[in-house]
């Protein structure tokens, strides 16, 4: 073969190499739903968090929060938890397995010394059993510390919200099971639910906004207050 013929035999095999490597499905196949996402469109949040990233690199060695929009909205993180550097990657409407399956883009780049994890709402009201929300947080866990061994995570129970009222029984099921799966896996287990209901056991309403789903300032001071006890400082 000639000079002249092996450098054009190259020049067309990186070609065909550079296609390949943009091609979508030749480093990864789109998830599955909803076996492995409940939402293809969490890929748009996942290239909002990268351009966050690249933008302002969060500190490494953080508490993490994550899980779907309680964490989202929660925007004052930085100061009901002064002195503890935190990283907010909470993407509405998520579910639990939503954060595994990206948990190498969200969760494991950060080497968070602690994980702070609120998701299982949105998988009961879209038909998941409290057994499957169950082997979902066991499943996160897992996938956590199979590169994580030594952060800490703690699991925030379902909310009681007053727009999701029918969910009470699902979610007092899966907070039990979910506690119970915690304590044999050394999970915090960060009970918000009863705090969250009036004296005859329903939601309150002046925790939430308008919409009686998602929290005002009075709910997050709850939740800070909940939380800040389990929280590592080191």
């Amino acid at each position: 073969m000639t000079p002249l013929l092996l450098r054009l035999v190259l020049a067309s095999l990186l070609i065909v190499l550079s296609a390949c490597a943009g091609s979508p499905t030749a480093s990864q196949d789109p998830p599955r739903i909803p076996e492995q996402v409940s939402n293809a469109d969490w890929e748009q949040d996942m290239q909002r968090f990268a351009a966050l990233d690249a933008a302002s690199p969060p500190p490494r060695h953080a508490v993490l929060f994550v899980g779907s929009s309680s964490i989202r909205l929660w925007e004052t993180l930085a100061t009901d938890f002064p002195g503890v550097p935190v990283i907010n990657r909470g993407f509405g409407g998520s579910e639990l397995r939503d954060s595994t399956f990206y948990a190498d883009r969200i969760v494991i780049p950060y080497a968070p010394r602690q994980i702070v994890m609120y998701a299982g709402e949105n998988d009961l009201q879209a038909g998941r059993t409290p057994q499957q929300v169950t082997a979902d947080f066991r499943a996160f866990v897992e996938r956590v510390r199979r590169d994580l061994p030594k952060a800490r995570i703690a699991y925030i129970s379902n909310k009681p919200s007053p727009s999701r009222a029918a969910l009470l029984e699902a979610q007092r099921q899966a907070n039990a099971l979910i506690k119970t799966e915690a304590g044999r896996l050394h999970v915090d287990y960060i009970d918000v639910f009863t705090s969250m209901l009036d004296a005859s056991g329903r939601p309150r309403e002046e925790l939430f906004v308008e919409d009686r789903l998602h929290m005002n300032r009075t709910g997050y001071e709850l939740w800070q207050q909940k939380v800040a006890p389990y929280l590592s400082a080191h």
